[in-house]
Parts: structure tokens; sequence; C-alpha cells
């Protein structure tokens, strides 16, 4: 019977390094793409990949754009005709001036409101003819209890980043966000009745920064 010869120390101690090496680097790769896929912004996240896996890359001219777009969708969202359904409170403001609603409707659980103070009560299906009526969509409410998504007093940085926050803007996906520049509601704010400014900007130009500031990363103005 041959006796095998007894291995080089050399050899294994190098067999060692090489496989320590590769578990630090199988290690360090893992961690990595964890890190890379957390601090990914949710833009990045839901946008498609390319063959191979790869996403698309954003470049800093994409960021640029996309905080420019947003300082122009930050002016139509500050508006009274969307700032008044987005207050800090549970009472809707009214008015040019942004002032509290006569009577201080509450929002409710719902945020169509609450006993006889139902906002469907007096916001009709359509504008209510005459000078500083009651506005009127189908839709009419705030945001419900559970889910604010105020507006008042946030920053450009502080609602950049709660627009785009599913835990904080209704659940909304990228693909809802992006369709959201037409939700009835939103149109609303361009026909709000006689006696009211309209946003800053045409509905066409909100829509096309709303669209730019998403595609090109969702980037948050600095603070």
């Amino acid at each position: 019977m041959k006796s095998h010869p007894a291995p080089n120390t050399r050899t294994s101690s190098l067999l060692k390094i090489g496989t320590g090496l590769s578990f630090l680097i199988f290690i360090t790769t893992a961690v990595t793409t964890v890190s890379s896929g957390e601090n990914a912004t949710a833009a990045d996240r839901e946008t498609p990949l390319r063959a191979g896996g790869a996403r698309p890359a954003r470049t800093a001219q994409d960021s640029t754009e996309s905080a420019q777009a947003f300082s122009k969708v930050y002016k139509v969202l500050m508006s009274p005709r969307c700032l008044n359904c987005h207050p800090s409170g549970n009472v809707p403001l009214q008015g040019d001036d942004s002032h509290l609603h006569t009577m201080l409707p509450q929002r409710g659980v719902d945020g169509k409101g609450v006993y006889a103070m139902k906002c469907g009560n007096c916001h009709q299906a359509t504008n209510t003819p005459g000078r500083h009526t009651p506005p009127g969509n189908p839709e009419w409410h705030l945001p419900p209890a559970n889910m604010k998504m105020v507006f008042q007093g946030r920053t450009p940085n502080q609602l950049a980043k709660q627009l785009v926050d599913p835990k904080q803007n209704g659940r909304k996906s990228m693909k809802e966000l992006l369709a959201h520049a037409d939700d009835t509601l939103v149109l609303a704010g361009w026909h709000p009745g006689e006696g009211r400014t309209l946003p800053p900007m045409s509905h066409a130009e909100f829509k096309k920064a709303w669209t730019t500031w998403l595609e090109k990363g969702a980037v948050a103005p600095k603070p």
C-alpha cells in the first residue's frame, strides 16, 4: 500500500489565504450592493432596468435639472389652489390668503368631513355659479387622517422627499405619481371658479416640470 506524501505546508497556507480573500471579496461586494440599494432614490428603484440588469446612469446634469424642475413644481404646490387642501391642521384653508375655512369644517377619518359638515354637502360635482361660491368636484376632500400629506409649512427639500415617500404620499408608486398630474382634483386647481387666482403657471407647464422632476431622479433641492 502506497503512502501519500504530506501536503506542502506552504501550498496549504496559500490555499487558505486564497479562500479567505475570496470570501472577503464576496462579503464586501454584497454589503456594497445592499448599501447602494438603500441609498437609491424612489425614482432609481422604479426605473426600468437596461439589458443585463444595469440601471440608466443619471448624470450631474440630470440631478440639476430635476432640482430646478421641482422649484417650479413647488411654486404651484404652495399656491392657494393646492395648499388650501393640504393644511397642517384638520381644518381646510380657504381663499387666496389661505385663511381657515369658514365654519371650521373638520378633516374626518376619510378626509371628507364629519357629521352634517361633509365636504360634498357644499362642494358639488361642478363649480357653483357666482364669485367666491364653493368650487366643485365629485371627489372633493382633504387627504385622510392617517395620511395627511401636509404641504403647509414644508420647505422645498422637505416636500420633495415627502412626495416620493410611499409612507407619506398615499402609497403611490413612481408610475402613479407621474399620472397624478392629471388627477381630477389636481386639474380642478386650474378651474377654481370665479374670483379665485390660478396657479402661477399653466397645467401643461406644471405637468412638464412634474414629469422632469420625477424622471430625472426626483431630486430634493438642498435645504
